[in-house]
């Protein structure tokens, strides 16, 4: 992650708003061994405070947990940026 503050609230916001619109069981974590998060809780996701420079990781389950994986590591890749992310969700 690049963003210059890190997973502060408004990447946040825009994190667990794109995982809400999947259907599968969507986690994050910042260290491969976890803890894994639920992405779609604003509450978690901001607990993490996960810092710039930090390894996200992504893990779903369910029918379109592919698009979902997709779809926000696009966003974390892209430093949170809306357009790219509602253009590879859409």
């Amino acid at each position: 992650m690049t963003h210059d503050v890190g997973l502060h609230a408004r990447p946040s916001v825009k994190l667990t708003k794109l995982a809400k619109g999947y259907a599968s069981e969507i986690e994050i974590a910042a260290a491969p061994e976890g803890p894994w998060i639920d992405a779609k809780s604003i509450v978690k996701v901001m607990a993490l405070k996960a810092k710039r420079d930090t390894i996200m990781h992504v893990r779903a389950r369910g029918a379109d947990a592919c698009s979902a994986v997709t779809a926000l590591l696009a966003l974390i890749e892209h430093d949170f940026d809306d357009d790219h992310a509602n253009a590879v969700a859409g």
